[in-house]
């Protein structure tokens, strides 16, 4: 699930008091709603470095968001970069990358790559050859 790692997990069953190595299928309906209302309490019993947003501008608090509120979040995050025009809203505009790696040899995508085959080689001078040709010959014709 997105946004619940092994950290995260592990936190969840400790605070719910449900041993980590148990499988979820094998625990009563009861337990399994513990580990959900731990999780959704998170935020209120872990250090806020522990959550994966620590910090929201708007409402200053410390969300732990989990499942497809996690993805909407990013994506608005990275909106928000892109509309207000920051360097690293620019560089996911134009598809480059973000945290500060090197671009000068990796990250080469759009483009041929490595040394062509020798048949495509040979092909390519026969579409070049038959370009000419054709070219040469009502030159000749007019004369």
């Amino acid at each position: 699930m997105k946004g619940v790692g092994l950290r995260v997990a592990e936190v969840a069953c400790r605070l719910a008091h449900v041993s980590a190595g148990e499988m979820i299928g094998n625990l009563p309906e009861s337990t399994v709603d513990g580990i959900e209302s731990a999780l959704g309490s998170l935020t209120t019993q872990v250090p806020s470095w522990m959550v994966n947003h620590t910090h929201e501008p708007v409402a200053g608090e410390s969300p732990h968001y989990i499942g497809p509120d996690l993805d909407a979040r990013r994506r608005d995050d990275i909106n928000l970069m892109k509309m207000i025009r920051s360097y690293r809203g620019v560089r996911h505009e134009r598809g480059q990358k973000v945290r500060g790696q090197r671009t000068r040899s990796n990250g080469r995508t759009g483009m041929a790559a490595g040394v062509l085959k020798k048949a495509a080689k040979e092909a390519a001078a026969a579409a070049a050859r038959e370009e000419a040709a054709p070219a040469a010959a009502p030159a000749a014709k007019k004369e």
